[in-house]
């Protein structure tokens, strides 16, 4: 996808919002975008995911693509079930599996037994799960999230790391934008600020091959690959025929000719599910989490098994609260 010279403003007379914009947006990347309030960051994310046209300049090459607005509509005519199996048919699902998407996603943030629970009665926490949810269940090739984690509890706050993780280890492309300088930390393989109505790059080329430079804890995976296959690595060094894993990724020999493999812990689903589907799979021989993260050293709770042809997803854990469970005005 590529924007070229483009430029946004709302009215004939209105002031530029954006001006010449120029950005290559490649497949498999997580991009990230800062800028302060009212620089155009949201307005830039909409005309990424064809929300709103160019006034100028040309937009070529968009992916399939889905978005979490700012301010979500809560009060819609639908159950959150009901809403997201109605997105998941717009989208191409058909039959049943635009219901179990609906539920898995809604499962996945700790909302299933809001399921049934009409969107204008949504607490506002559960309703941008909801909006998180819907923008995931198609499995986007562009997934565009402006200021998603706000409003989400903590457990539902990693779940979407793990999400965008998994989104950018299948080939997508994810771009965010989040008031928390924290979030995937070391993982973005970009940085840009919105300045005055222009695009900068910011750090573009960061040290994301060592995930040492992440915050947060991490998780050391020894893996055990087929006879004759090439080492994983991050995307960025990957060999022919290894497995793609987040550059994040760093490899490293083990013990009786394993692979260890160091990954902050919000990628760890996506690299075990790399391991897992790549064909020959791997063999996960143990998931432990890394010395020195966070002053632990133990055997790493993350629901990896060792069966390789059959891949389980990581348990969802339980989300408390959150501090803003109070109905939608």
């Amino acid at each position: 996808m590529r924007l070229d010279g483009v430029g946004r403003r709302y009215g004939v007379r209105g002031p530029w919002v954006l001006r010449e914009v120029r950005l290559d947006v490649p497949a498999g990347a997580l991009l990230r975008i800062e800028g302060a309030n009212g620089s155009g960051k949201s307005t830039l994310l909409r005309l990424l995911a064809g929300i709103d046209r160019p006034s100028t300049g040309r937009i070529t090459g968009r992916p399939r693509s889905a978005y979490v607005p700012e301010r979500f509509p809560g009060a819609l005519p639908f159950t959150a079930a009901g809403y997201l199996t109605h997105l998941a048919r717009i989208r191409g699902l058909r039959g049943p599996e635009a219901g179990r998407r609906a539920t898995e996603w809604l499962e996945r943030f700790g909302a299933a037994g809001h399921a049934r629970t009409p969107m204008a009665e949504l607490s506002k926490g559960t309703s941008q799960k909801v909006a998180v949810a819907q923008a995931l269940l198609a499995e986007p090739a562009l997934l565009v999230l402006d200021e998603a984690w706000t409003g989400l509890d903590h457990g539902a706050r990693e779940v979407l790391d793990r999400a965008v993780a998994e989104r950018v280890a299948d080939g997508g492309t994810v771009v965010f934008v989040d008031h928390d300088p924290r979030r995937l930390a070391g993982a973005a393989d970009a940085h840009y600020r919105v300045d005055d109505g222009r695009l900068l790059p910011r750090d573009t080329h960061l040290p994301t091959a060592d995930p040492g430079t992440a915050t947060g804890p991490r998780v050391t995976i020894e893996a055990e690959g087929p006879p004759g296959s090439a080492p994983p690595a991050g995307t960025d060094q990957a060999l022919a025929g290894a497995p793609p894993l987040p550059a994040v990724t760093r490899s490293a020999p083990g013990p009786d000719g394993t692979t260890l493999l160091t990954v902050p812990a919000a990628h760890s689903d996506a690299v075990l599910r790399a391991l897992l589907t790549a064909r020959p799979p791997w063999h996960i021989r143990a998931v432990t989490t890394a010395p020195g993260a966070d002053g632990a050293d133990g055997p790493a709770d993350t629901g990896a098994h060792d069966t390789a042809e059959h891949p389980t997803a990581a348990p969802t854990p339980t989300p408390a609260p959150a501090p803003d469970e109070a109905p939608l005005p």
